[in-house]
């Protein structure tokens, strides 16, 4: 069955109603994932780092991001449940915590094509494409992610800032310009 971007909207938007809405959206990403070739197929080949977003609102963010080769992004976090399943390319994650002498690793995972995970509100997480091409990669968020005050720790530092939507979106514009260097 071919992937239909609508069709997976509307799923995880019924989902919802669900008593573990993030359960159950997290069993249509398994089921898409299956056949994450069609689901390159209904997202496209990534040619650039970005977010192509499906649908955002107070209780469900989807986007495909798209990762750059060799692109990081630094310690952030969500404040709400997420899941990400990638269809095309690896996205490898450092898991961070808060202790008495500042942040600190505390595990690591890659996931691959066809590789999904879930992701509890509270996480704190980088994130790298380790590879010399675009990796693709279906985010879903219990909530709305370009809205929702976050966090964001510098790389090098990791003194802490703000984030939004705005700020993610523009560590991929730079992302681009970089490419095109």
């Amino acid at each position: 069955m071919n992937f239909d971007r609508e069709r997976f909207v509307d799923d995880c938007t019924d989902s919802l109603r669900e008593g573990d809405p993030q359960a159950a959206i997290q069993e249509h990403l398994a089921r898409a994932l299956r056949d994450h070739a069609s689901v390159l197929t209904a997202m496209g080949e990534p040619r650039e780092a970005g977010l192509d977003v499906l649908v955002s609102g107070p209780q469900l963010t989807i986007f495909a991001a798209k990762w750059a080769p060799r692109m990081t992004l630094s310690p952030h976090n969500h404040a709400m449940w997420a899941l990400i399943g990638i269809y095309t390319g690896r996205e490898d994650n450092i898991f961070w915590r808060r202790t008495a002498n500042g942040m600190k690793a505390g595990g690591a995972s890659s996931l691959s094509v066809g590789d999904l995970a879930s992701l509890p509100r509270d996480v704190i997480h980088s994130v790298n494409n380790p590879l010399t091409r675009f990796t693709g990669g279906l985010h879903i968020y219990g909530g709305d992610f370009f809205h929702t005050p976050r966090s964001i720790w510098d790389a090098e530092t990791l003194a802490e800032g703000p984030s939004d939507g705005a700020t993610v979106r523009a560590i991929f514009e730079a992302e681009n310009a970089r490419l095109k260097g």
